[in-house]
């Protein structure tokens, strides 16, 4: 109804206009000046505008609600994402420690069969994996950190969202919260596996050189015996 007055009214003026600039004896010129103010009052009186429908008024309580709920599907996507990315940071790592374990072990098994060209080349191969293991664990902390801001950011909002009165957002972000939890204690039971056939390998390892040492060592003393009994005679 508005816009339907609007209309009237725009077409009275014309009607009014038309009557004065009619009255003119030039009236081609006076034709295109009323054309083109027909033209202006289309747009700018809106003739063809489509009403815009007003939205009632939020309250502060709803407005608070939403405000809450948007929180917390952020800090839930950044838990997410920030999951996703520790749990494969992990099992990067955990594959380079088992690497590692592997080469090691091969290298235990091959002493005193390589020679001094292969024992070195099979000992830069071991060196570079574990800078490679030493690069994925440092790339597990700061994911690590990434990821333990996430859930405090998303136990901060689930309290937010609890006390303005959202708290189906709370729950969501609570439950989302205990997944990314069980999520990462998974894998890190993986690489706390990885860690100890590592340490176990580690005790091999000194093990075996030990008796590698002394076996050379008995086999020196025993090429060494005749020698002492050719002296003797």
């Amino acid at each position: 109804m508005a816009a339907l007055r609007k209309v009237t009214s725009c077409l009275r003026l014309l009607r009014s206009s038309a009557r004065v600039l009619l009255g003119n004896r030039k009236p081609g010129k006076w034709k295109s000046i009323l054309f083109s103010s027909v033209a202006s009052l289309s747009v700018g009186g809106g003739l063809c505008a489509i009403p815009f429908r007003q939205v009632d008024n939020l309250s502060h309580d709803s407005l608070v609600k939403r405000a809450a709920s948007l929180v917390t599907d952020s800090s839930s996507t950044f838990l997410s994402q920030a999951t996703l990315a520790l749990i494969d940071a992990i099992t990067d790592y955990s594959k380079a420690v088992h690497t590692l374990i592997a080469l090691q072990r091969r290298y235990l098994d091959s002493l005193g069969k390589l020679s001094p060209a292969e024992e070195d080349t099979i000992w830069q191969v071991i060196i570079r994996q574990r800078a490679e293991v030493s690069d994925r664990q440092d790339e597990c902390k700061r994911f690590e950190l990434t990821w333990i801001t996430a859930v405090k950011l998303c136990e901060t909002a689930a309290e937010a969202a609890y006390t303005s009165g959202a708290e189906h957002a709370s729950i969501t972000v609570r439950t989302n919260i205990q997944v990314a939890q069980t999520q990462v204690n998974e894998v890190q039971k993986l690489s706390a596996d990885a860690d100890k056939k590592l340490a176990e390998t580690k005790v091999m390892e000194v093990e075996r050189m030990a008796q590698y040492a002394a076996s050379l060592q008995n086999t020196n003393e025993e090429e060494e015996v005749p020698e002492a009994y050719l002296r003797e005679d």
